[in-house]
């Protein structure tokens, strides 16, 4: 990974993004990041704009930073907002600023792609305004991109299942964690499910969690067949169940980020969420651009167990 001089945290120091220009220029810490298309509406229904995307980014930066940080980023962009069509692009566009650091990752096929990486706020703002609305990060930081160092389990419904059973079976899943002594963390998808990450000790190779993940969803499809199924191929699975997905732990994967906003008619946010909550009842609509903020600041970061190294378990925990 190529390195950079690190640049200060600037969510404090007063930064706005103004209203009505089409574009604009920040400075933050002598690095200027230009955005543009400022006026564009981004989500119909709410009208919001492509300003309001970066203004939720920027304010939640210091929370969401440490998630991204040394890890390569899909970029999956939305240049017309919800509305419009979208594409992934994995290579850092021609003529980006000198200051993205990139993280080069050689594929299978033979590729070498320089993905690029979210240190700090100006990286961060400079990939929103690419129209990224949602996050994808790279499992494994840069150092070692083989080696995950979270495991997690998509929980997703099979129509005409609703989010109630997928609270049900993200309950189930901690049920049976709890019982190996496993600490887990959920948060919302943002779109249609749950999302549960348990952070391991960084060593064994991206298959070999993948592996695991196969097993212990296999494992609770069996215990659970009348809720759960671990069937990959959209055909088999059985209406009205919950799809325990292992297959998004395998290379190259990504998930949407914590914190990451969805481009859902109501502008929901991929939230952090503790498991009294998922027991009493959540819905996807309850977590939006215009509330997640103001929960950060009152609970602060629900997913700070995922960044230190205390707690770690290891895959044969699991």
């Amino acid at each position: 990974m190529q390195r950079r001089r690190p640049s200060a945290k600037a969510a404090r120091q007063g930064i706005e993004i103004p209203d009505g220009v089409e574009t604009c220029s920040l400075e933050i810490k002598g690095e200027v990041v230009r955005l543009t298309g400022l006026n564009k509406i981004f989500w119909p229904e709410l009208k919001l704009q492509k300003r309001d995307l970066l203004r939720y980014y920027l304010q939640i930066s210091q929370t969401l930073i440490p998630h991204l940080k040394n890890r390569a980023l899909v970029m999956k962009r939305y240049p017309d907002g919800i509305a419009g069509e979208f594409f992934f692009m994995k290579r850092v566009p021609p003529g980006h600023p000198e200051w993205i650091q990139v993280c080069t990752i050689p594929h299978r096929s033979g590729n070498v792609i320089d993905f690029p990486v979210v240190q700090d706020l100006p990286s961060l703002l400079w990939v929103v305004n690419l129209a990224c609305i949602d996050l994808n990060q790279w499992y494994a930081t840069c150092d070692d991109v083989n080696r995950p160092d979270y495991i997690h389990f998509d929980l997703d419904p099979v129509p005409p299942a609703g989010f109630d059973r997928v609270c049900e079976a993200a309950l189930h899943l901690n049920e049976r964690l709890k019982a190996s002594k496993i600490r887990s963390y959920p948060k919302t998808s943002g779109s249609r499910g749950i999302h549960v990450y348990i952070p391991l000790q960084r060593g064994p190779l991206q298959k070999q969690v993948w592996t695991r993940a196969k097993a212990l969803a296999r494992e609770m499809a069996a215990k659970y067949p009348a809720l759960l199924t671990a069937e990959y191929r959209v055909a088999n699975r059985p209406a009205g169940h919950v799809l325990i997905d292992y297959n998004q732990n395998a290379w190259g994967r990504t998930l949407a980020s914590v914190y990451s906003l969805r481009p859902t008619p109501l502008a929901t946010v991929s939230t952090p969420v503790t498991w009294d909550e998922v027991a009493a009842g959540i819905t996807i609509d309850q977590f939006r651009i215009s509330n997640v903020p103001s929960r950060i600041a009152k609970l602060g970061d629900l997913f700070r167990p995922l960044l230190q190294q205390r707690g770690r378990h290891s895959l044969e925990e699991l």
